[in-house]
């Protein structure tokens, strides 16, 4: 990585971000599913942020027990901290912590990065709650003078208990999406709110992430076996359901289902369709019907042409420029090449990579 570093250091020259660090990330044997979401959620700067927070503000130490958090946390505080502005870290802790956590990214097989960045979101929710709950528990055994001085630590409103814990992840990546059932007998309308930390879309050959979207908001009619229980008609009815964006995230995450189950074949299939994404998106299908914008900071791409075989590669802007990292190798890209991550307008074709997870920001954020 020396002389690619060095090449990278070049390229940028006088344009080197003040305090920025590129860093590649060593493989461990199959595992750039993993090195890949790093990349990008490394350059989720408020989610990057905040881990770097966390990781001074508990003072981690080696006897310490380790957990997901931790690890990454150190991962993070570690790029951050090198002298060197570009080379290789192995962020083999976290990956033997990874693999001891969960037998799913045990075994040295192809696994998929959209699995892996799910599994992390979702642990990371509950360390960061399992803390919480410790801390109020030792609240809890403070004296009474003690207690008094603090205030109460978990203050019940007549005896109902407080909303449930919104971690630094959830103000990142989470999401509402509200599910609306109509009845088309009686027109009454059934609302269900859903949380999400990505949206998984379906694809199709020739599209766009926007008509991906409106596929995803479309109104469906339950019909046949499918009729809606109406709680007001006391009866099964026919009904039009769809989906909204009820709550956009700050951070907007989506997965391309790119891997299909063939019935006829009895296995997975990778879907090669061109699906454009856009640098900058807006946000239609939402329930005020104000167009949230964002701007496309980060994709996982899959290589390869199969689901049980491949790597993958991860797109990542940073301070206005593209960069490309590939395990161990980062180097500069042209912004006009991630389109070629778009997937293959023909069935068979010789560019196999494509992008399978995009990270996108909310530009409102930063008008506020």
């Amino acid at each position: 990585m020396g002389a690619a570093g060095s090449k990278l250091e070049k390229a940028l020259g006088d344009q080197f971000p003040e305090g920025e660090r590129y860093f590649g990330l060593e493989n461990f044997g199959n595992t750039c599913y993993c090195n890949s979401v790093l990349q990008a959620l490394y350059f989720c700067v408020p989610f990057r942020e905040q881990l770097l927070e966390y990781y001074s503000s508990h003072k981690i130490g080696a006897d310490a027990e380790d957990n997901l958090l931790t690890c990454l946390a150190d991962l993070f505080t570690q790029i951050n901290s090198q002298k060197k502005k570009t080379g290789v870290i192995a962020p083999k802790r976290f990956v033997q912590r990874l693999k001891k956590q969960n037998e799913l990214f045990r075994s040295y097989m192809h696994q998929d990065a959209h699995e892996f960045l799910n599994f992390l979101l979702n642990e990371l929710v509950d360390i960061l709650e399992k803390e919480d709950q410790a801390a109020k528990k030792e609240g809890e055994t403070l004296s009474p003078s003690e207690k008094t001085v603090n205030g109460p630590k978990n203050p019940q409103a007549n005896g109902v208990q407080k909303e449930p814990l919104v971690t630094w992840v959830h103000k990142n990546f989470q999401g509402i999406l509200t599910n609306e059932t109509r009845c088309l007998r009686c027109e009454t309308v059934t609302a269900r709110d859903e949380a999400f930390f990505d949206l998984s879309l379906d694809i199709e050959q020739n599209s766009s992430i926007t008509s991906c979207l409106k596929i995803f908001s479309s109104t469906e009619t339950l019909n046949a076996e499918d009729k809606f229980f109406c709680d007001k008609c006391c009866s099964l009815q026919e009904a039009q359901k769809r989906m909204k964006i009820k709550k956009p995230p700050h951070i907007l995450v989506i997965h391309l289902k790119r891997f299909k189950y063939i019935e006829q074949l009895g296995r997975y299939k990778k879907l090669s369709y061109r699906v454009v994404f856009p640098l900058e998106l807006k946000l239609s299908n939402t329930v005020e019907d104000a167009d949230s914008e964002y701007s496309l900071f980060a994709v996982v791409v899959h290589v390869g042409s199969g689901p049980n075989h491949g790597h993958y590669v991860s797109l990542v802007k940073s301070h206005n420029h593209w960069l490309f990292f590939d395990d161990e190798n980062v180097e500069m890209i042209d912004e006009s090449a991630v389109q070629t991550f778009f997937g293959s307008a023909q069935e068979y074709s010789s560019n196999t990579d494509h992008g399978y997870i995009l990270f996108y920001e909310s530009l409102g954020a930063n008008k506020s």
